[in-house]
């Protein structure tokens, strides 16, 4: 006996409609937050409401989970609301960041909403007595091909909600029939945040609110000494004081009043301060001299020839700021033992578990509400100010309890982004290839989030939560070792505590480590005489950056050099896992004054799928950016612990006239797995405007800011 068995796909046919989810496993709040309806509810009006434990802090998550919910379910963008993180509706999916939103959060919605279309279409073809594949969706209604009867998904459900949970495998709509996945559609919150109509935490108000200011001292971890004092003379106008060991904060019905009486208090106020380190001028050898706990973080399968070091380099960065344009602000109202709070924090989960521990009020009686505020990117000062109104909300019952923070406040109390500093050493061969690369990195904490003790407020309480230390493995060696084929590297990360509180600022140590590394990488091509596009291609293995490189490459080659002018370039990807970007930047530095102009600033990059083509470029050019602002301007000054920084005349950020032309190019990998682009672009333009002054004049810029040195 014998058989002939024949085979084939109909997926690549286009016979089959959908396709299977390609991921081995539901991403983690899915296995947490299985059912639909925690993600996804109908509406009356005919539209979708979807709930994400994530808050939207600039990047486009609302954009993009839109997109996906409307793709997946065939309906119109503008029908799909999204609540962002709140702990009485949404699922707990803990801080946003890490540039982690879209390949979770956007993919846990994907699949509740193909879900839901399988759900929906089930309960359809009972009603409308029809098998599901002769069944079709638009726009919140499901017909019969055949025109012989339709339903809303509202009139559907009946005033109930879906049921289905969501497993694998999973049916997913083919993304060769996507209609706006993948698409540039315009964000319609930018438009209402340019004629200030979108509702920011800032400008909520409730009848019979209070408003509240905290009397800071000048440096961490001071004492107040005259409580009495100021007890017995503060201001008229007064509702209450709040004292809580070393807090202190005021209470007026009259916003302005409240104003009025924190400065006269500042100004009463006395505090013990501790003895801060001692500071030289020079901040690379400040930090090194700090006591470090050190870890090996790639060691070499063999030893380092130090005989033939072909180059060595020392690079540093300094503390910076996130510089939010709107300080920090935070609403909060305790009553029947139950605590409500307002925030522009980035989770709403953590900031009640914080709560939880520093009030002791249980978590079922407390609700964290985010609202949107001033962008920042990371732990800015919205953390502290929403438990400091929680604290002064509990000391004054029953009303809400407004605290605002002054620019002077945010820029002195908010946590930073460490300072920096990378020393680097690499042998190169007779052929121009890197042999060995050896790193050695100073950083403070890049994260330190997820317990009271990184907080400034609950340390100074009466019973004070103890300031956490430096944790080890807190990014600052992020991108520290190289994507290029370098068969011997070694990394080797000293973390110290130095005299400032830091914590999240967009890339962590990516920003400091690509910065150095991609400046050494032209350093090094520069030592070998080869084109630094060459030089870098030379050196990776990885064809989607070989694809980026040439890509950008393309984009710079018809540009005309011009007296006093450099372009450079840099290359990374991102946690060496990530996404992908490349950065090309032209500057003018002008020889007689040695001014610096960024003239222009390209950037191509790979992040695998693209849901929302809009918001991966407003966040490629928003980074780019930013990364500017801190490669040529920003800089935290301090003496001891005491920031004198501590507005925008000491802390200049780019200006529109600074600003330089965009041009940005995805490329486009359907096939790929999502990444995120909010943190890939700020160390790569570092580096590749430091790589374009190194061109324009010769000098080669090792520490930032660039700035000053252009001048000096």
């Amino acid at each position: 006996m014998g058989s002939l068995t024949v085979l084939f796909s109909l997926k690549h046919t286009g016979l089959w409609a959908n396709e299977i989810a390609a991921d081995p496993e539901l991403p983690g709040i899915l296995k947490r937050v299985p059912a639909v309806s925690a993600w996804l509810e109908v509406l009356a009006n005919g539209g979708v409401r979807v709930f994400t434990g994530k808050v939207e802090i600039g990047q486009g998550i609302c954009g993009a989970i839109a997109q996906v919910t409307a793709e997946e379910l065939d309906m119109q963008v503008k029908q799909v609301e999204v609540v962002i993180a709140d702990t009485r509706r949404t699922p707990n999916e803990g801080f946003t960041g890490a540039s982690s939103s879209t390949e979770n959060s956007v993919l846990s919605v994907r699949y509740a909403a193909a879900t839901a279309r399988l759900e929906l279409l089930q309960l359809a073809s009972a009603r409308l007595n029809a098998p599901a594949d002769a069944l079709q969706m638009k726009s919140g209604l499901i017909s019969r091909k055949d025109g012989k009867g339709q339903v809303s998904f509202f009139a559907l459900l009946d005033g109930k909600q879906l049921t289905a949970r969501v497993q694998l495998p999973l049916q997913l709509k083919a993304k060769k029939a996507y209609t706006v996945s993948g698409k540039a559609i315009p964000r319609e919150d930018i438009g209402r945040m340019l004629t200030g109509t979108e509702p920011y935490l800032h400008d909520i108000r409730f009848d019979g609110m209070v408003h509240a200011r905290v009397i800071r001292p000048t440096v961490y971890n001071a004492t107040l000494n005259n409580f009495e004092e100021i007890e017995r003379n503060h201001p008229d106008g007064v509702l209450k004081l709040v004292r809580n060991g070393n807090f202190l904060a005021v209470i007026c019905a009259d916003e302005y009043k409240a104003v009025k009486a924190q400065r006269k208090l500042n100004s009463v106020a006395t505090w013990t301060l501790p003895v801060p380190p001692v500071a030289t001028s020079s901040l690379p050898v400040f930090i090194k001299a700090l006591p470090t706990q050190t870890r090996t973080i790639k060691t070499a399968p063999v030893a380092f020839p130090e005989t033939s070091i072909t180059l060595k380099a020392s690079y540093a960065k300094p503390y910076i700021m996130h510089g939010a344009i709107g300080p920090s602000c935070a609403v909060a109202v305790y009553k029947n033992d139950a605590l409500e709070v307002w925030t522009h924090a980035q989770g709403a989960y953590p900031i009640r578990d914080t709560l939880n521990k520093i009030l002791n009020i249980p978590a079922g009686q407390i609700n964290v509400s985010c609202v949107r505020g001033a962008g920042c990117y990371g732990q800015n000062g919205a953390e502290d100010a929403a438990v400091e109104a929680a604290v002064i909300a509990v000391a004054f019952p029953g009303r809400h309890v407004r605290l605002q923070w002054s620019r002077e406040e945010e820029h002195g109390w908010e946590p930073f982004g460490s300072a920096m500093c990378m020393d680097m050493e690499a042998v190169l061969n007779s052929e121009g290839r890197i042999t060995d690369f050896r790193n050695a990195v100073w950083s403070d904490t890049h994260y330190i989030r997820g317990a009271p003790g990184y907080l400034n407020v609950a340390n100074q309480l009466a019973e004070p939560f103890p300031r956490i230390q430096n944790p080890v493995s807190s990014g600052g060696y992020r991108n520290a070792d190289l994507y290029y084929a370098v068969p011997n590297q070694t990394v080797t990360a000293h973390f110290f505590n130095g005299p400032l509180h830091c914590s999240n600022l967009r890339s962590l140590g990516a920003y400091g480590n690509l910065f150095a590394v991609e400046s050494f990488i032209d350093e090094l091509a520069g030592a070998a005489k080869i084109d630094p596009f060459a030089f870098r291609l030379m050196h990776l293995e990885d064809d989607r950056a070989k694809r980026l490189l040439v890509k950008l490459k393309d984009k710079i080659s018809a540009v005309s050099p011009q007296k006093d002018t450099g372009i450079g370039l840099a290359f990374s990807r991102y946690k060496n896992t990530a996404a992908y970007c490349a950065v090309a930047a032209q500057v003018l530095v002008d020889s007689q004054s040695q001014e610096l102009t960024l003239v222009k600033m390209w950037a191509v990059a790979d992040a695998g799928e693209v849901i929302s083509l809009d918001s991966v470029k407003n966040q490629l050019e928003g980074g780019m950016l930013q990364a500017a602002s801190w490669t040529l301007f920003e800089e935290v000054k301090f003496e001891g612990q005491q920031v004198t920084s501590n507005n925008w005349a000491t802390y200049p950020i780019i200006r529109f006239k600074d600003v330089p032309s965009l041009e940005v190019e995805i490329i486009s990998s359907p096939d790929e797995k999502l990444e995120g682009v909010g943190e890939i672009a700020q160390g790569v333009t570092a580096a590749a405007i430091v790589n374009a002054i190194a061109k324009a004049c010769k000098k080669r810029i090792r520490r930032l800011p660039v700035g000053k040195q252009l001048r000096s």
